[in-house]
């Protein structure tokens, strides 16, 4: 009993202050990586990145200081901390490789929350698919289509293509093509659909709605009839207009002709 008392009392000098070095590397480190992961909480939330993504954020910088403050201590105390890298390296290896799908989904979701290039209650066009943003998740994002689908799209595919963004500018084109018959008058047309476009307040003055010819087509003189509106009113101003400019043209007698085919017979000698 007395040799282990005096061997623990030869040995204590030493090991006791590398267990009290490594205790301070812990305790020390443990602060520092929660004020690490505070700040870059912090910092997301100034750019008023998602509270999902900041809470996840926070917690992996703390997780990862957290390994290498344990391994910094473990160092201390003379523990070979060589191995243990090894086997992390090689567990975050394998993980990395099984879920490298999710991963990817994941960075994909940080990259959209931190430089947002939509937010919720946007109308987008992304990997295909067009609707208003519901809700940017980790993993995905949700639109809701404009016949009321849910659609729920891998955010690696949103940021692996092109992200169309209806709602940024705040207005909108709409694109209309208006035929008229090669019989009519043009400029009595281009007047009457002018007319219609003056006449409906939810169509912008600035910029100014264009009426041109686009296309001298088989069956008819097709005009491009293009104003602005707003993007909450796109679909009113859109289906709206169509049915305005029908009934003026068929109240001023001018003609929308539909596609058609003369057929000649020729009688034989």
């Amino acid at each position: 009993m007395e040799k282990i008392v005096s061997s623990v009392m030869e040995l204590l000098p030493v090991y006791g202050l590398r267990l009290l070095a490594a205790l301070a590397i812990f305790v020390v480190g443990r602060w520092l990586a929660k004020r690490i992961a505070r700040g870059v909480e912090f910092i997301l939330r100034r750019r008023d990145t998602d509270e999902t993504v900041v809470s996840l954020a926070g917690s992996l910088t703390y997780a990862l200081l957290l390994v290498g403050v344990l391994l910094a201590a473990l160092q201390k105390l003379g523990v070979e901390v060589t191995t243990f890298v090894a086997v992390i390296g090689a567990a975050a290896l394998a993980i990395g490789l099984a879920l490298q799908g999710s991963l990817a989904n994941f960075a994909s979701g940080v990259l959209l929350a931190i430089f947002r290039p939509f937010k919720v209650g946007d109308f987008v066009e992304i990997a295909g698919t067009a609707g208003v943003v519901e809700t940017l998740q980790i993993f995905t994002t949700q639109l809701a289509t404009p016949d009321n689908k849910t659609v729920i799209v891998p955010n690696a595919q949103v940021t692996g293509g092109t992200i169309t963004n209806y709602s940024t500018k705040g207005t909108r084109r709409v694109d209309l093509v208006i035929g008229v018959s090669y019989e009519d008058d043009l400029a009595k047309a281009k007047q009457v659909i002018g007319e219609v476009l003056a006449a409906d307040e939810r169509v912008l003055k600035d910029p100014a709605p264009t009426i041109g010819v686009l296309e001298l087509a088989d069956s008819s003189v097709n005009l491009a009839v293009r104003p602005w509106t707003r993007v909450s009113d796109y679909w009113d101003v859109y289906f709206g207009l169509l049915e305005a400019i029908k009934v003026a043209l068929d109240a001023n007698d001018i003609t929308i002709p539909f596609p058609q085919t003369d057929v000649y017979l020729h009688q034989g000698a």
